[in-house]
């Protein structure tokens, strides 16, 4: 498909970017409010906003609370080694170089056209210390060294939905084998009613982290619509006080799961394997209305 000039030479009157990639019809949509924003959707469901000018400002509520995590995951400013599986318009990549200087970063996704489309229309902070692989998800943390991640950030849908071999147990080995002790793991997961998908991710979370906790809209929880939920995991102890405070004083307030209430929530739901993993749930046409 065609697309337009970059918007490093854009201001007002921005154009929006329509190209194809591999996953299908990416379109970069300019924000009218900021000028060197943009929100990338793939065949019409939006992925991430980027604000070029301040990129610690993050826009949708799963980013903003995936920024919570990520936030708490160390000391404030500490640079950290972050890994992250799906990469979208790199938003929370370019977070965290902003908010964490000197950080290392690793940002897998599998979409090569799509990387390039980013790079080009939306480029990297050439000090930041991110290196882009397209690869798949899992096949790139396979090659993430043991132990070397602070963080691990899991983001990745194929048009809406996360697929398969990235909800089970086995991927969760990867990802612990990658995490330094300590470490967290953050993951975006979407489903809606009856939260058959939600309620195995916990369980199959709790099956190889001691220490979870799930932010999401209270509806989300309550399986009364179709949205996202963080899970947030690790061995040691979350701080999840700072989480909660933090969660409810967003511009649209989640809620934080944890402990006998987040146990009680999965409802005797069996831990996923790569044997009966399945794709999480396509959600409705309405939900990107």
């Amino acid at each position: 498909m065609g697309k337009s000039r970059s918007p490093r030479r854009r201001q007002a009157g921005a154009e929006a970017v329509v190209e194809s990639v591999d996953g299908g019809c990416a379109q970069l949509i300019p924000d009218r409010d900021r000028p060197r924003a943009w929100t990338l959707l793939i065949d019409g469901a939006p992925q991430s906003h980027v604000d070029l000018d301040d990129p610690g400002r993050l826009c949708f509520d799963y980013q903003r609370r995936l920024g919570h995590v990520i936030d708490l995951a160390a000391p404030p400013g500490k640079p950290v080694h972050a890994v992250h599986l799906g990469g979208g318009a790199l938003t929370l990549a370019r977070y965290v170089a902003a908010t964490r200087p000197r950080s290392t970063q690793q940002v897998v996704e599998r979409d090569a056209a799509l990387v390039q489309l980013v790079r080009r229309e939306l480029p990297l902070d050439p000090g930041a210390r991110i290196r882009v692989r397209s690869a798949d998800a899992r096949e790139g943390l396979a090659k993430v060294p043991d132990g070397w991640a602070d963080l691990v950030v899991a983001d990745v849908f194929s048009g809406a939905r996360t697929p398969a071999h990235l909800t089970s147990g086995e991927f969760l080995d990867e990802v612990r084998r990658a995490l330094r002790p300590g470490g967290v793991f953050a993951a975006n997961l979407a489903d809606g009613p009856p939260l058959a998908h939600l309620r195995g991710q916990i369980a199959t979370a709790a099956a190889r982290f001691t220490q979870l906790a799930l932010v999401a809209d209270a509806a989300v929880l309550r399986g009364k619509r179709f949205g996202n939920a963080i899970l947030a995991a690790s061995d040691h102890p979350l701080p999840l006080a700072e989480l909660t405070r933090r969660a409810a004083s967003d511009p649209h307030p989640g809620r934080v799961a944890h402990g006998t209430t987040l146990s009680d929530f999965t409802g005797g739901a069996l831990p996923v394997t790569d044997a009966t993993a399945v794709a999480s749930p396509a959600p409705p046409a309405s939900v990107f209305r």
